[in-house]
């Protein structure tokens, strides 16, 4: 099964600090759902290990992320594979920064392939629950920045 994902969102912080955010592990372990841990196996790639609940059917899940045709600050490819108990799944994603009044404008756009138990739940359940997952990231990233401005640090 197919799925194509694409959006933005505007973030409260500078575009600098935005990228700083988006290429460090422990900031991602904690915005990720799901994600229990990402170990770098080399420079911008990583081992991810996740737990993830797709409508009624929940599991376990590790897979590899890389980083490339890095722009810093502005934009990134991110290629994703990995399998588990939900099934297997490959992609390629794109994000891009611009600064946006106060913040940072964060657009966002890629597909991939699911196989397995997962792509049984039916393509529009799939896509409703990656949209729900994508908003929880982006209001985790939100308060990572709402976190370091209340302390002071940018």
């Amino acid at each position: 099964m197919k799925l194509d994902i694409g959006g933005s969102e505007t973030i409260p912080a500078p575009v600098d600090a935005l990228w700083v955010a988006l290429n460090d592990p422990a900031v991602l372990i904690r915005c990720i759902p799901g994600c229990k841990s990402m170990t770098e196996t080399s420079p911008d790639a990583y081992k991810v290990e996740m737990q993830l609940r797709v409508a009624a059917v929940g599991g376990s899940f590790e897979g590899a992320i890389s980083l490339s045709d890095k722009d810093a600050p502005k934009s990134c490819n991110i290629q994703v594979s990995g399998s588990g108990s939900l099934g297997h799944g490959n992609g390629t994603a794109r994000f891009d920064l611009e600064p946006e009044g106060d913040g940072t404008k964060l657009t966002y756009k890629g597909n991939g392939e699911i196989g397995g138990l997962v792509a049984g739940v039916g393509q529009r359940i799939l896509m409703s629950v990656s949209k729900h997952l994508i908003g929880r990231f982006f209001v985790a990233l939100r308060k990572e920045f709402e976190a370091s401005a209340s302390k002071g640090v940018a």
